[in-house]
């Protein structure tokens, strides 16, 4: 059984890494660090000695530019002390057989560098965006997912239905054309979708689908299955109390189920 040690990165204005840290470990994860980019860009921590890779939620940059814009480029281009091309560290990361989790402005980042959906295997090229929210404004409030049982995704392995929280100003999925949209839906990447909670079925209505992301499309993931992202926190569900209903007894299956798939699939191993 695999040792999983995870690790999540932060820096540059990313604010949910201690969450993530602590749902990590909640989730059955024997290590979970936190580490600045910096920290990888200057040689002192270097991803090949974890197999779980975390990028929290947060505000990267400020934004700028557009969500984690500033941060993926930073990611492309940046060189170690001694060189090395950041993203070459990615790579050996995911060659490695890595699992990667992208939450909220982590999900933006995984976009925009490529790594989702990452369709026909074409890594680090962007084949989607995420944009401005149709309400033009900061959403706050708990959802209803659907899960896509024929995606190869481990996350989600035996769940059918989440109950999240959402955050974000900008969540909506933008394919850059609909034969893209298309075939991201053929390969069955779609993983999590907003749904109506009493028909189950996916909307485009809001509230229910806080975006208006195309398709409802909630969480994508690549051909491997071994990265998530999605626009939901996991995390932040982490205690039956968290749930919004929770002094009126109401429940649903924690965020944690989530991280839980990805530990599992490594302890697999």
């Amino acid at each position: 059984m695999a040792r999983v040690k995870a690790l999540v990165l932060t820096g540059y204005g990313t604010n949910c890494e201690q969450e993530s840290a602590h749902a990590a470990r909640q989730s059955g994860a024997e290590e979970a660090e936190i580490a600045y980019f910096s920290d990888i860009s200057s040689g002192r921590v270097r991803m090949e000695r974890y197999n779980f890779l975390i990028f929290p939620g947060g505000f990267l940059d400020g934004d700028d530019l557009g969500s984690a814009q500033a941060a993926a480029l930073r990611w492309r281009f940046a060189k170690t002390d001694a060189g090395e091309p950041v993203l070459d560290q990615l790579k050996a990361f995911l060659n490695a057989g890595g699992v990667i989790l992208g939450i909220c402005n982590g999900f933006q980042l995984l976009v925009k560098l490529g790594l989702l959906p990452a369709l026909n295997g074409k890594y680090f090229e962007r084949q989607v965006s995420l944009s401005i929210n149709d309400s033009a404004r900061f959403e706050d409030r708990w959802v209803h997912l659907g899960v896509n049982a024929k995606s190869p995704c481990v996350f989600t392995r035996g769940l059918s239905r989440l109950y999240l929280p959402v955050r974000h100003g900008e969540g909506k999925i933008v394919p850059f054309d609909q034969p893209t949209l298309d075939a991201i839906e053929a390969a069955n990447l779609v993983v999590l979708r907003y749904i109506d909670p009493a028909t189950g079925e996916p909307t485009m209505e809001y509230p229910l689908n806080p975006n208006g992301a195309a398709n409802a499309i909630a969480g994508l993931t690549d051909p491997s299955g071994r990265i998530l992202g999605l626009m939901p926190h996991p995390e932040a569900f982490n205690h039956p109390c968290n749930h919004p209903g929770w002094t009126r007894g109401e429940t649903s299956p924690l965020g944690l189920a989530v991280l839980a798939g990805g530990v599992d699939y490594l302890h697999s191993l």
